[in-house]
């Protein structure tokens, strides 16, 4: 299981190109960094099938998005060949998260309990939709259950055993 962990969070998604900006090559970014203008901080990104490198050169900012220079694209149709693609880093690139953090990357597949032991499934997704990260979890069923990403709820969180307690409020998990 901890290999399966390693290979699943061995890159991480740093943003999501969203379109063109301009003639000349530009692409809008949405980021998915703390500090937007990080995603080029890393080193070369690359695509989802890690076969295509890029250095990214951070030229601006606009509606929440950051606007880069990409290496190899120079017109608007090569721009705009690349919306949707998703910019991932190694793993090992990037700095250890400080004490009572996570990269979402790493929490992903990990198995979800109850305070009293009882297995209730495993994290699918982290979301953050302005009001606080939720947890996304899979249950047996396949169903998809939703939780805030809070010390509250998420009181503890092993790395090493792949493993989160979770303590929902009452009728959270509920149908």
């Amino acid at each position: 299981m901890l290999a399966e962990a390693a290979a699943m969070s061995a890159r991480v998604c740093l943003g999501a190109i969203t379109g063109p900006h301009g003639v000349r090559g530009l692409v809008k970014v949405k980021t998915f960094t703390e500090v937007p203008e990080d995603i080029a901080a890393y080193g070369p990104v690359e695509d989802e099938t890690g076969t295509r490198r890029f250095t990214l050169r951070i030229t601006g900012a606009a509606k929440g998005q950051v606007i880069v220079a990409m290496d190899g694209v120079g017109d608007r149709n090569a721009a705009e060949a690349l919306k949707g693609q998703r910019l991932y880093v190694e793993r090992a690139a990037l700095p250890e998260p400080d004490d009572g953090s996570f990269y979402h990357a790493d929490l992903i597949g990990m198995d979800v309990v109850a305070l009293d032991g009882t297995a209730l499934g495993t994290v699918s997704a982290l979301y953050d939709f302005g009001a606080g990260d939720l947890l996304e979890f899979r249950a047996a069923d396949g169903k998809a259950r939703m939780l805030p990403f809070t010390e509250e709820v998420v009181p503890t969180v092993d790395l090493e055993a792949r493993r989160m307690v979770v303590d929902p409020p009452e009728g959270a998990l509920e149908e």
